[in-house]
């Protein structure tokens, strides 16, 4: 693995179009150490005039794109993969600097990362139509599946490599051109990602990384062009909401993968320690900042002394560092604002009588740090059971029935991820069917898999990634009528 300095320099830091281009007036801005709040470098700050170069590029190679083979679509898919993983080290340290996450979260993040290139390149191949004849005995029917064109993806920060991974393996797989606007806190995994596919022999144009510290007027000429036909977003609900009604105009593909407030509920038939250990999984992966991290542990209360006195003694093992410290399984959250917003959780759920078992202040000093902290006797009212707190925070709530049980798992607007522990198939699959959630995990505390469909209902958003379903996110029907 190279040095921190020796992997800063190899980096890109200007706009990704066509190749490494500067912004326009050499505009900059810079991208910051969560565990040191010291600055690491600086990059390009691109402008809307910038963001439209690059629509510019993809509009003129989408169709050369689309039509090259799907095999050897496919194959650059792959390629680069096995660039990602070749530089598994230099990803995950690149991450750890400019997220905060321990360094073995980044290494997970890199492999999960990863396969979506493959299982997309394998997937390009599979792209499939199909052909009969009417009922009617009239004529005959043919289906065809076409890329729906330019695209515009805007990632979070918590997940750098993954969360653009999973929208451009699918869209070139399927013969679109992409533009991705990053997180402006964590734009060099994109960047670094970017290098990496024109290495792999991805044509120019095919994918663009715009940076900029000014989201909504960088993207809107994309969205208002009718060159641009879908717009993928990962973020939070409330600028979700805006961005579909910005796109409505164009009447843009859209696919908005937004917030979580995932229960995790434990029945009395639970086996303890197992729900405690995916409990630390299901909490604490990423440091909770994960819109699949369980925010509500609703256990029952012939169990609930038992997992809690378990649960606070495993927390109590995280080690609070730097993410860069070998030793370290517990990094910095991303700002000073989400530190601030997890603290004023924390206080307000105590303030209205919430006990604290572990953690629950931070350490103060350099770093946006905050421990890993267990609340119990969390009353109905408190901000924390109804508002993301994207943090290492887990207040435990107790109930009685399995009615009960399922009722407060649905207690909430949102309706991406569940997690259920029970030894009981029956219960399992039956409260499975009656969870308001895109998806459940039963006895597990990870549930995401490239090979799997991502998204959520309600407050968290619509349409597909990974799995089978996520390359139609990018495809047209195109209904051909036959004598």
């Amino acid at each position: 693995m190279v040095s921190e300095r020796e992997l800063l320099a190899s980096v890109p830091t200007q706009l990704w179009i066509g190749g490494p281009v500067d912004a326009t007036g050499g505009a900059t801005f810079p991208v910051e150490n969560p565990a040191t709040g010291k600055i690491l470098v600086e990059v390009a700050d691109a402008s809307p005039e910038d963001a439209m170069r690059a629509l510019d590029a993809a509009v003129a190679v989408q169709d050369e794109w689309a039509a090259t083979p799907a095999r050897q679509r496919g194959e650059i898919l792959r390629a680069v993969y096995e660039r990602i993983i070749e530089r598994t080290e230099d990803f995950a340290l690149l991450m750890t600097l400019e997220m905060g996450k321990a360094l073995p979260e980044s290494r997970n993040e890199v492999r999960y990362g990863a396969e979506f290139f493959r299982w997309f390149s394998e997937e390009a191949v599979r792209i499939h139509g199909r052909y009969q004849t009417a009922p009617t005995g009239t004529g005959r029917i043919m289906v065809h599946k076409q890329p729906v064109g330019p695209c515009l993806a805007i990632t979070p920060w918590n997940f750098p490599l993954a969360m653009g991974t999973r929208k451009i393996g699918p869209a070139l797989a399927a013969g679109c051109t992409m533009i991705v606007k990053p997180a402006s806190a964590t734009p060099l995994t994109m960047l670094l990602l970017a290098q990496l596919c024109r290495e792999a022999g991805l044509p120019d144009g095919v994918l663009s990384v715009i940076t900029s510290r000014r989201s909504g007027a960088v993207t809107a000429p994309l969205i208002n062009d009718p060159r641009l036909r879908k717009l993928t977003f990962t973020g939070s609900t409330e600028v979700g909401k805006k961005l579909v009604e910005s796109s409505a105009h164009g009447l843009l593909r859209t696919s908005m993968e937004l917030g979580g407030n995932a229960p995790f509920v434990v029945f009395d038939d639970a086996d303890v320690d197992a729900a405690v250990a995916g409990a630390m999984l299901a909490k604490l992966r990423n440091g909770g900042e994960a819109c699949t991290a369980a925010n509500r542990f609703h256990v029952h209360n012939s169990v609930i002394e038992e997992f809690t006195e378990k649960f606070v003694a495993a927390v109590q093992e995280t080690r609070l560092g730097a993410g860069a410290d070998p030793d370290t399984t517990l990094g910095p959250l991303i700002n000073a604002e989400q530190l601030d917003t997890v603290s004023e959780l924390v206080e307000d759920a105590v303030a209205k009588g919430a006990q604290v078992r572990t953690g629950g202040k931070a350490p103060g000093g350099p770093g946006y740090f905050y421990p890993a902290t267990v609340l119990s006797d969390v009353p109905a009212g408190a901000r924390i059971l109804s508002e993301e707190v994207f943090g290492p925070v887990a207040p435990i709530i107790g109930f009685d029935t399995e009615e009960q049980g399922l009722a407060a798992a649905n207690d909430t607007e949102y309706g991406l991820v569940a997690y259920v522990y029970t030894r009981d198939l029956d219960r399992a699959l039956r409260i499975a069917e009656g969870l308001e959630s895109g998806m459940v995990g039963i006895n597990r505390g990870v549930i995401s898999d490239p090979a799997a469909p991502f998204g959520g209902v309600k407050a968290s958003g619509f349409g597909r990634e990974g799995g089978t379903e996520g390359i139609e996110e990018y495809l047209s029907t195109k209904y051909i009528a036959l004598p």
